[in-house]
């Protein structure tokens, strides 16, 4: 006999595998390719199953793989109904009338649950055994397929206090009385799913196997797609409810969970009924609220802030922070144009800022010298008026300061401004850089953050192990700031693009992450002939300027220094 394909085998398989599921028609999406993993960039939504032909296909160009979901389970281990011994076959349990014997009504009474819902739920205890409840688990069709047990007199260390029928299919106890829509109340426990219908409220069902076991998954897959969404009533762990983060992950509808403090103190439903009665259970299931998907929050319960009062860098360029309303701490502003336009000098100009401003800063240079980084800083720190101008051999200007001017700068950058030693280089530079950032931001107080460059080294093909290497380092400066409240400036050359147009003069469009960007959350530099938005350094835009110079005399403040 051959296979049938049913879709519960195809979410069940996902579950074995452990992926992550969303449907689209008749596509089944996992998150990962069982088989690639998404290969190095961990590419998402590349594989699907056909939940009608059973095809099966990874799109990405590494991988491939493709056949028929009967193979899939071949390949992963999954069992199969191929309706003979071949597949697995779950147990037939006799379809007979079940009597509820009234050891299990007394026990049910015990714990607050009445007669007739333990006869409605045909719960019933062994009859050799009275202390060993029964609990028959139907299915949606009224059909018997799994039985489990409990041990009501259950001593620590005593063997198991539950435990089921071998070979039963795994259901959701209450199935059978539910009505087949609105909303499902899913308990850790049969006592607990018995308890809130008790309380009078309808679709109370309980997993099979505990909290850790989700087996029923992939059976009830259809059943739970019935309902408009899941109220989770697991127990209160130290404030954690059960089952709520994994059938967040796994349900194919909406989850709800009941809240913590609803549970009054308590454990779980049965304890909330017998001691502060049904209402306490309608009311924690009206309170459910849906449980929070990680990285998404509303966007009400964003705080408001005021904007123009956040600290900034500003760049003393008037129509620059007209544009960008300068450099935010928590984002990561990025410089970029053609090499020779300027950039490192704009960099420099906006650390001169910064420290005139009393942002502490912290630089790497990749591409000078640390006495070659500071001198030219120097320069710009000094202004014209202190900058010494003599002339070589071939008539050439050569500009220096003197020894007092150095002094009266070092002194300014003292305890403010320090240095990436790029003679200390090991390992991964890239890593090994994060890490010294995050440290000194923690140990000096730094509040900006300047690199230049990282980006140089771009790879052409986006596949390479450096293109996303240095990509990930992006992401990962990204966090820093953000967690840190660090503004990030990182300098970055354009690459060699075959679609950039010949004679173009526009600067790559650059994104700024992260909080307190402009409206757009870009900003453009353009040097096109007639169109300038900004003197930003570009070389159309004429030379750099400095617009720090605090040695300057005629500049506020320059009187500390002198």
């Amino acid at each position: 006999m051959g296979y049938e394909l049913r879709e519960s085998d195809v979410y069940g398989l996902a579950q074995q595998v452990g992926a992550t599921v969303r449907r689209r028609g008749e596509e089944l999406f996992f998150q990962l390719c069982p088989y690639c993993h998404g290969g190095e960039s961990r590419d998402k939504d590349t594989f699907s199953v056909n939940l009608t032909s059973g095809a099966f296909s990874c799109f990405r160009s590494g991988c491939g793989k493709k056949g028929h979901f009967v193979e899939l389970c071949r390949d992963f281990g999954y069992p199969l109904d191929f309706g003979e011994k071949q597949g697995r076959q779950y147990r037939k349990f006799p379809q007979k009338p079940v009597e509820v014997r009234e050891p299990a009504v007394e026990y049910l009474k015990s714990r607050g649950i009445g007669e007739e819902v333990a006869r409605k739920y045909r719960v019933t205890c062994r009859r050799d055994d009275p202390s060993i409840l029964a609990f028959p688990f139907y299915d949606e069709h009224g059909v018997m397929q799994f039985i489990k047990y409990r041990n009501t007199r259950h001593q620590p260390g005593q063997g198991n206090k539950e435990w089921c029928e071998k070979d039963g299919k795994p259901i959701l106890f209450g199935m059978d009385r539910c009505t087949g829509s609105g909303r499902l109340i899913l308990t850790e426990g049969q006592i607990d799913s018995l308890s809130l219908a008790q309380a009078g409220l309808e679709n109370a069902v309980s997993v099979p196997n505990g909290k850790n076991g989700f087996t029923w998954l992939g059976p009830c897959w259809g059943f739970l797609e019935a309902y408009s969404e899941v109220v989770v009533f697991g127990d209160n762990e130290g404030g954690e409810i059960t089952l709520a983060a994994e059938m967040q992950k796994k349900s194919p509808i909406r989850v709800k969970a009941v809240r913590p403090e609803d549970y009054l103190g308590e454990k779980d439903a049965n304890d909330i009924l017998r001691k502060y009665g049904p209402q306490a259970l309608l009311t924690a299931v009206g309170n459910a609220r849906e449980a929070p998907l990680p990285k998404v929050k509303e966007l009400c319960d964003v705080k408001a802030v005021d904007l123009n009062s956040l600290p900034r860098i500003r760049t003393s360029l008037p129509e620059v922070d007209k544009l960008i309303g300068g450099i935010f701490p928590g984002q990561v502003a990025l410089l970029t144009g053609k090499r020779g336009e300027g950039k490192s000098t704009f960099m420099s100009q906006l650390v001169a800022e910064s420290l005139e401003q009393g942002w502490p800063v912290f630089v790497y240079s990749g591409e000078l010298t640390d006495y070659h980084f500071k001198r030219w800083l120097d320069f710009q720190v000094a202004g014209p008026d202190w900058v010494r101008t003599s002339f070589d051999a071939y008539g050439e200007p050569r500009y220096s300061l003197d020894a007092s001017t150095v002094e009266k700068i070092n002194s300014w950058y003292r305890g403010r401004a320090y240095l990436y030693d790029n003679n200390a280089l090991e390992g991964d530079e890239l890593e090994g850089l994060l890490d010294t950032v995050e440290k000194a931001v923690k140990r000096y107080g730094i509040k900006a953050v300047f690199l230049d460059n990282l980006m140089t080294a771009m790879s052409d093909d986006p596949k390479s192990d450096l293109y996303r290497q240095q990509s990930r380092f992006v992401h990962q400066l990204k966090l820093l700031a953000v967690r840190q409240d660090v503004a990030v400036v990182l300098v970055a050359h354009l690459r060699k693009d075959s679609s950039q147009k010949k004679g173009s003069r526009w600067t790559t469009t650059t994104p700024s992450w992260g909080r307190g960007t402009s409206p757009t959350g870009w900003t453009r530099c353009c040097s096109t002939p007639g169109r300038r938005r900004g003197r930003t350094a570009t070389a159309s835009c004429g030379s750099p300027k400095p617009a720090v110079w605090p040695l300057d005399p005629q500049r506020g403040g320059s009187e500390a220094l002198l």
